[in-house]
């Protein structure tokens, strides 16, 4: 297991008009920049093996905590988290570090991210690292109302918008066991996260399957939501339908090269259309659940770095 120490002490760096807690490595301004962006509820640490690999193989390697997470900035409004700003946020990171573009790598509400960036500012990125979370197609029907009419009130996506502050109150009491039985392998034939209402998850007294990390690792999660809450970043999802009618003039394909890392155990669904949306791309398959990066680093590492270095030998 990883050794918290060993990772890379942050520095806050005011772009956007909010301040983003940073971990970055590498050569800067001589290195290729490359943009690890986490998922939910995770933190920059959820990179901590991606880190070392992509450092030894050149890369200028920029970890941000995005708004509502660790030490950044957690705004009060709930639009402050809209895909604008999200996105707004990484390409004035950009310009801080005086980057045309970057290389962008995103893992599950990260992916989802990315794949707006890539969307919204796609002259700042020329490549395209998704891991879990495939592009989302725009469909015709906000994306909270069609997972309603699909899967009840009782998915979490829609809890979380109908019932706004409840499952904060519920999270932040029971920060330490939500945490421990959100991040474990998904073992096959078990049923899918998003069928489960994460507000009971996070009074389960037993948790199903292996442990993701150790418990000092672990404790680098815990402690960085019982500082900020969870506020925050459940606003991201409280955005989905605004996110929907802000990328309705928007030109639906992602044209950069990319990369979709799919875990196997993996509950969260795969689209059927990606290629119609995501033409350059290239898909790996790992035997993990959803903490694919954690799960998998080597094999994570080892797809992620074979993939660039044919980009670059294209």
């Amino acid at each position: 297991m990883f050794n918290p120490t060993d990772f890379p002490e942050p520095t806050v760096i005011s772009v956007n008009g909010v301040d983003l807690e940073v971990f970055e490595a590498g050569r800067r301004n001589t290195g290729t920049p490359i943009v690890l962006c986490h998922g939910w509820p995770e933190h920059a640490f959820s990179w901590r093996y991606q880190v070392p690999a992509l450092v030894a193989a050149g890369y200028h390697v920029i970890v941000p905590n995005q708004r509502g997470y660790g030490n950044s900035s957690r705004p009060n409004g709930v639009t402050d988290y809209d895909i604008e700003h999200l996105t707004g946020d990484l390409v004035a990171l950009l310009d801080h570090y005086g980057y045309e573009d970057a290389t962008f790598v995103g893992h599950d509400w990260g992916a989802m991210v990315v794949w707006g960036l890539a969307l919204l500012h796609p002259d700042r990125v020329n490549k395209v690292i998704n891991l879990s979370l495939p592009y989302q197609e725009r469909g015709e029907q906000p994306w909270i109302e069609f997972l309603e009419a699909v899967f009840g009130g009782d998915f979490y996506f829609v809890h979380f918008n109908r019932q706004p502050g409840v499952a904060d109150a519920v999270f932040e009491g029971n920060t330490l066991q939500f945490l421990r039985n959100m991040y474990r392998k998904n073992e096959p034939h078990t049923e899918p996260q998003p069928g489960m209402a994460l507000i009971n998850l996070a009074r389960a007294a037993t948790p199903l399957g292996e442990p993701v990390m150790s418990d000092d690792e672990l404790a680098v999660f815990v402690s960085a939501f019982e500082s900020s809450g969870f506020t925050g970043s459940i606003n991201w999802y409280r955005n989905l339908d605004r996110n929907w009618r802000l990328l309705a003039d928007v030109d639906p394909i992602v044209r950069q090269p990319t990369l979709m890392i799919f875990g196997d155990r993996d509950p969260i669904s795969r689209s059927e259309n990606l290629t119609a949306f995501v033409p350059d791309v290239a898909v790996v398959n790992l035997d993990c659940g959803h903490w694919i990066q954690q799960e998998k680093p080597e094999e994570t590492n080892r797809a992620m770095l074979k993939w660039l270095e044919h980009q670059v030998n294209r």
